[in-house]
């Protein structure tokens, strides 16, 4: 159920509503989701490589074509960590500007969306730093945070997105990063310079803050 709730995510919401259970036990999701990123990392990492090349040799209608295939799923990747329709529109321009610069040191080991995904990250959180949002400094010891039982009702995938838009930017990201962008915890201390525990804490007070505005709007309720 779990990999319905990302799945719907990253197809950017559709329009026929869809509803899920269990919405906040998302502590299976990214080893598996990881995992078949991975295989499919390794399947289609060379689906585009004519048109890759073709860029590397400076066509400028190869760079075009390779914006119209990834402009959309990268702009949900940076939407998602701004939050802020203008700001995500700035990131994906200068991050395209900045892959079609250094396209040459792509190698292949990855597949080129998620190479191109990590300079969008990077960028959208170079965004974030303009507004000096702090990520929370953590000891290396985790927190240990108690996680109250709730009573799941249906959920509108709407009224998630609307209530992780309400989250604040620290938490937003790790959750986002974490869940629909399928990164672990190890990937996010380097991407975000925190050390691997106190990613896991952000994430849990990233849980646990969305459990709160979920049941303000009485999507939850505790036992």
């Amino acid at each position: 159920m779990i990999k319905k709730i990302a799945k719907t995510f990253r197809k950017n919401y559709p329009k026929n509503k869809k509803y899920f259970r269990n919405v906040c036990n998302i502590d299976i999701l990214p080893s598996s989701l990881n995992q078949k990123n991975k295989r499919l990392n390794t399947l289609y990492k060379n689906i585009h490589q004519e048109i890759i090349d073709q860029c590397r040799e400076g066509s400028q209608k190869a760079q075009f074509q390779l914006y119209k295939l990834y402009y959309k799923a990268m702009f949900n990747v940076s939407l998602r960590i701004v939050n802020d329709q203008m700001e995500a529109e700035d990131v994906i321009q200068e991050a395209f500007l900045s892959a079609f610069k250094k396209i040459d040191t792509y190698k292949g080991e990855v597949s080129f969306g998620a190479w191109l995904k990590r300079i969008v990250v990077n960028r959208s959180l170079d965004c974030l730093k303009k507004r000096k949002v702090q990520f929370e400094a953590i000891n290396e010891r985790t927190t240990e945070i108690a996680e109250s039982r709730m009573d799941t009702r249906e959920l509108d995938a709407r009224v998630l997105k609307q209530s992780i838009q309400e989250l604040s930017d620290g938490y937003r990201v790790v959750l986002s990063l974490y869940l629909i962008e399928g990164y672990d915890h190890e990937e996010i201390s380097q991407i975000l310079g925190i050390s691997n525990s106190a990613s896991r804490t952000q994430l849990l007070r990233a849980k646990n803050k969305l459990r709160e505005i979920l049941k303000g709007k009485e999507i939850f309720s505790y036992n």
